[in-house]
């Protein structure tokens, strides 16, 4: 069986490499945050590569553009989430920097799908 269209996005191949890094960085999270931030880092995470997912197999320009601005809005809310987790020293300053980079691409990406929309 052939992969789905929405494999072949380039924002979705970034946000499941964004996805795998974020669940190899909250490994080592304290355990007190294993219901915590950890968590919603992971759901963050998994909710930009699912909706550009479900966004792709919708037949309407509109219903496309409400699960993409869903995962614009996630993949923000990841990189608010990465800042405290840097102030809180669970992750190092470099491993912020890259998952900051990631997500602030990802959400760079998505605008710009969503402005050729309209």
């Amino acid at each position: 069986m052939a992969p789905s269209n929405y494999r072949k996005l380039l924002v979705w191949q970034k946000a499941r490499e964004l996805a795998k890094l974020v669940y190899l960085t909250t490994k080592s999270f304290p355990k007190s945050e294993t219901f915590g931030l950890s968590s919603q880092m992971q759901r963050a995470a998994i909710s930009i590569i699912s909706n550009v997912a479900e966004g792709d197999g919708r037949s309407s320009t509109r219903d496309r553009q409400r699960f993409q601005t869903i995962a614009r809005g996630s993949a923000m809310e990841l990189e608010a989430q990465v800042v405290v987790a840097a102030d809180l020293d669970y992750i190092s300053r470099a491993i912020a920097d890259e998952l900051e980079f990631r997500s602030i691409e990802i959400t760079r990406m998505l605008s710009g799908m969503l402005r050729q929309q309209n």
